[in-house]
């Protein structure tokens, strides 16, 4: 039976008026012929008509069932051979329900192809576009988008975040920024940038960033997480930026989807020390991570306004010369960024708040509520930081193939006890390493004469001389390794622009992401020697920052 609201009004009345009839007949067991041929007369119908009304009304009794049944051929009635029925089954299988999403005509001038070819008369494309439009349409995107913009546009969105107070909860995601940056020596291209943020949920605030050209890691998080729960006026004034951001504090969970960098001890193990619970995203509930990506999305909408955007995607884009009009570098695409946060976003008016997440943040601080901050920043961020766990032998620490010593570890020689010795991929000059007390003792090279690198480096000048065939590689070989490749970046930097990336992380990690808020260095301009050794972290760079201070 079609449903109610489809049933005309004419249609519904003449239903009723054969209702009162008909349900006293069907209440008899048998009813005689003369009654039937009575009601038969009564509505304008043959008695066989009648018989067949009554047992649709004992079938199913209710008026619906006597509907008067529209005349002519049913919707969704098929006339075409089988053979060319089975033709358009066949190419809607093979062509259109593909990745590569193609148009109708493609699979109309593809079935009259087979028709063609096997003697059949070809279907219209007004046919084929019946055929394809009767099809589920959940089935259609599954096989056309994939499983995963399936079950985003069909799978019911129901539940989600509910908070009381702002810190509750907070969610943290990455993107590939649509922007393509240029370095600070020659305004050369260096790519897009990874984006990583902290939004508070209660009040949509933006809780903190982190901006790298290195892709997602446990540090980048590690850094957003700093970023969020620190106070950050003395990060706005190197930045030099003059608006407040007043959004900080400990939070209670930590919203995240399951990438791998999410699922990392270091993470797990600095949530667990300070109180934050970890609450993992469920399969198939992309709705449930809807606030953060809608923030992604509005900020990404407004990059689209800055030179060297990308776009979303190449349709959008069109000719437009994204390389070419790279001009932002790390620093001022960061600063930005803030700005485009700290202004437009904080304060306009969220929809669903009905109020700004400035506002929002404003009202819970009028009402009471105080952020909870770390005691000891430092401390804070080393806990969030990767750890190994080593045993402190008569030559200190080993790591990455490394020797670390300082006179502290003497106590800890010979107990044959391991302990965890955290470090920060972006500078392995120094580790830290957790006493029995609980406090992180800092503890440098054994030899000292040997400059600072990072973890993406050791790991390339590794994988450059196993690839020599070494099958032993021991701590002179790998520095070696790294000034060779030092010195290789240095003279393709204004060519290469793989090059010239390398040679920004080693920057950005000079001005010391983790927690620098000092001015940055200015850079050198185009008429220095751009081949002028690269910069690396030592350890007063560390020393000079606020959260290690």
């Amino acid at each position: 039976m079609q449903g109610l609201h489809k049933i005309s009004e004419a249609a519904w009345c003449e239903a009723v008026r054969r209702e009162a009839v008909i349900r006293p007949l069907a209440q008899c067991v048998r009813p005689g012929r003369t009654a039937v041929a009575l009601a038969a007369k009564h509505l304008e119908l043959s008695v066989a008509q009648t018989y067949r009304l009554l047992r649709a009304f004992r079938s199913e009794p209710v008026t619906q069932s006597l509907v008067v049944a529209s005349g002519g051929r049913k919707k969704g009635a098929r006339l075409l051979p089988p053979a060319v029925e089975a033709a358009i089954e066949r190419g809607i299988e093979a062509v259109y329900k593909t990745r590569e999403k193609p148009r109708l005509k493609r699979l109309f001038r593809q079935v009259r192809h087979d028709c063609i070819a096997a003697g059949l008369k070809p279907p219209s494309l007004k046919a084929l576009l019946a055929r394809v439009s009767a099809r589920s349409l959940k089935e259609m995107v599954a096989a056309r988008e994939g499983p995963d913009a399936a079950r985003d546009r069909f799978s019911p969105a129901v539940g989600g975040i509910r908070t009381a107070t702002p810190l509750q909860v907070v969610q943290i995601d990455h993107t590939l920024v649509d922007i393509q940056l240029a370095d600070e020596r020659l305004r050369a291209v260096l790519g897009r940038p990874w984006l990583t943020l902290v939004l508070d949920v209660h009040t949509r605030s933006v809780l903190g960033l982190h901006v790298s050209l290195d892709p997602p890691s446990t540090v980048s998080v590690a850094l957003a997480v700093a970023h969020a729960v620190l106070p950050k006026e003395a990060w706005l004034v190197a930045r030099d930026i003059d608006l407040a951001w007043p959004m900080h504090g400990r939070m209670g969970i930590i919203h995240l989807d399951n990438a791998a960098e999410f699922h990392a001890k270091a993470l797990a193990r600095g949530c667990q020390q300070h109180g934050f619970r970890l609450q993992y995203r469920a399969p198939a509930t992309p709705h449930h991570g809807g606030h953060i990506e809608r923030l992604m999305g509005t900020l990404m909408q407004r990059v689209h306004a800055l030179p060297g955007t990308t776009f979303s995607n190449i349709a959008q884009r069109g000719d437009y010369p994204s390389e070419e009009r790279a001009v932002l570098t790390m620093g001022e695409f960061e600063r930005v960024l803030a700005l485009e946060v700290l202004g437009p976003y904080h304060n306009d008016v969220h929809t669903a708040l009905r109020k700004s997440p400035a506002a929002a943040w404003a009202e819970w601080i009028a009402g009471g509520g105080r952020p909870d901050v770390p005691r000891d920043p430092k401390a804070f961020v080393l806990d969030f930081l990767p750890f190994e766990e080593r045993i402190v032998g008569r030559e200190g620490l080993r790591l990455f193939g490394i020797h670390y010593y300082d006179g502290a570890l003497a106590g800890l020689i010979g107990t044959g006890t391991k302990g965890r010795v955290k470090y920060d991929p972006r500078d392995l000059s120094a580790v830290f390493a957790e006493m029995p007390s609980g406090d992180h003792l800092r503890v440098p090279y054994a030899d000292l004469g040997w400059p600072a690198i990072t973890l993406w480096e050791h790991r390339q000048a590794v994988r450059a001389l196993r690839a020599e065939g070494r099958r032993a590689v021991d701590e002179h070989a790998i520095f070696t390794a790294i000034e060779v490749q030092r010195h290789v970046v240095a003279e393709a930097y204004a060519a290469s622009k793989a090059a010239r990336r390398s040679t920004a992380r080693l920057g950005q990690n000079r001005q010391g992401d983790l927690a620098s808020h000092q001015p940055p260095p200015s850079p050198p301009t185009a008429e220095q020697d751009p081949t002028a050794r690269v910069p690396v972290i030592t350890a007063e760079d560390i020393a000079k920052t606020e959260f290690w201070s």
